[in-house]
């Protein structure tokens, strides 16, 4: 299974966004998405949830704990 990080820009490039993008869109600094991305940080659950609405997932997939509830599910 896949890692937060790289769920994270997965999700990001299937929405043809760039990282600054996403970091407005989801109201979170430029640094701290990159540092998502690279799994440097982890975001707080209010965040994750944000990102999860943001990009139509479960939290569950968004995090790697499961296959499902993905995108291709919406």
């Amino acid at each position: 299974m896949a890692t937060f990080s790289t769920r994270l820009q997965e999700l990001k490039e299937t929405k043809k966004l760039l990282q600054k993008d996403a970091a407005k869109a989801l109201d979170v600094p430029h640094r701290t998405y990159q540092r998502y991305e690279h799994g440097q940080q982890e975001p707080q659950l209010s965040t994750l949830i944000r990102m999860a609405d943001f990009y139509g997932v479960t939290l569950d997939y968004l995090a790697g704990r499961s296959d499902q509830g993905g995108p291709e599910e919406s």
